[in-house]
Order: C-alpha cells, then sequence, then structure tokens
C-alpha cells in the first residue's frame, strides 16, 4: 500500500475542502495522485449530492452582494435542511460567494429549464440561420444547433457556469463538494440581480 505523508493529506485538504479521513481515502485509492485524488473527491461529491437530493429543505439564509459603488446588487436565497447547516461558516461563505458570482456572471436562470422558451428559441433560431448561411448541409444544421444550445446554457446558467474564483469548477461542482463536507441537501433557490438603469424584462 502507498504511504500517504500527512502534508500530502493537508494539500488536498487545502485544495479541496473535504475532510482529513476523505482525503487520506482518496490519495489511498489513486496512489498518491493528487489531480486523480481531486477528481475523485469530485465524484464523491456528485454521489453524495444525489443520495441526498429528495430531502426537505426548509432552512437557508438570503445574502446579498452589492458592488461598484451601489450600482450592482445580488440577493440570493440558499437552502438547507437544518438550522444547524444554516449558521455555518462555511455554508454562509457559499451564498455569499454565488451572490458575487451572479453580480459577475448575470445569468439568466439557475438551471436550463429556468431560461424561458422565448429567450431559448430566439437563440436557436439565430444559431439555425447562422449554420445555414456558412453554407452546412442542412442535415448537419440540428447538431450544430444543439453543441451551440449547450454552450449557450453553459454561459448563462448559474450552475452550468465555470465558477469566477476558480473556473476549473462549476458553480454546480462547488454545491456537490459543499454538500459532501457539510452532509446535507443544499440547494440555491432563486436569486435576483439588480443594476442601475437597467430595464426589467
Amino acid at each position: 500500500m502507498t504511504q500517504i505523508s500527512a502534508t500530502l493529506v493537508k494539500q488536498l485538504r487545502e485544495k479541496t475542502g473535504a475532510g482529513m479521513m476523505d482525503c487520506k481515502q482518496a490519495l489511498v485509492e489513486c496512489d498518491a495522485d493528487m489531480d486523480k485524488a481531486v477528481d475523485f473527491l469530485r465524484k464523491k461529491g456528485l454521489a453524495t449530492a444525489q443520495k441526498r437530493a429528495g430531502r426537505a429543505m426548509t432552512e437557508g439564509t438570503v445574502q446579498s452582494y452589492i458592488h461598484m459603488g451601489g450600482k450592482l446588487g445580488v440577493m440570493v436565497e440558499v437552502n438547507c435542511e437544518t438550522d444547524f447547516v444554516a449558521k455555518n461558516e462555511d455554508f454562509l461563505a457559499f451564498a455569499k460567494n454565488i451572490a458575487m458570482h451572479i453580480a459577475a456572471t448575470n445569468p439568466l436562470g439557475i438551471r436550463a429549464e429556468d431560461v424561458s422558451e422565448d429567450i431559448v428559441n430566439r437563440e436557436k433560431e439565430i444559431y439555425q440561420a447562422q449554420a445555414l448561411e456558412m453554407g452546412k448541409p442542412e442535415n448537419v444544421v440540428p447538431k450544430i444547433v444543439e453543441g451551440k444550445m449547450n454552450k449557450f446554457f453553459k454561459d448563462n446558467c448559474l450552475l452550468n457556469q465555470p465558477y469566477v474564483r476558480d473556473p476549473e469548477l462549476s458553480v454546480e461542482d462547488l454545491l456537490n463538494e459543499l454538500i459532501a463536507k457539510i452532509g446535507e441537501n443544499i440547494s440555491i433557490r432563486r436569486f435576483v440581480r439588480f443594476q442601475t438603469g437597467e430595464s426589467q424584462e
């Protein structure tokens, strides 16, 4: 069995925020390969998140972020299962960071199904017209449109977006890591973003 040094465990913990025992197990499973251990913990976070997905979330927090000298503001509601977690520092820091992320990226919704049908249809029409304009054969146009729509959702839906403070992670990766660390179901329920002079659709 590979000997895992305490320094390596500490490095992985700092990188992922996972517990000491989880970090040690990940390094053992991955023969002390740091990158593989990070992926191992990320997958574990996803598995934990899926296991907890059906549980009721009646607690949580509303956090805000004000930017540009009061010209841009965001409020976000993040839910969890217990009052104990609602007061947890990591949970509160996550909610604050998500408010800041929303201020920076201006997502259209939390997930793809939150984006209005009008916007989705308009984007599809644009991508279809572009593909035909470029002389692409009609039979490959739907595939091109699908690829472009996937990118559109990645850029514009909060959970799919690369997290502004660590673009290697998506916001969903970050959420799953928090669920794995805290051991409770957590979800970003809703947000609102205001910018002075911006028309509200």
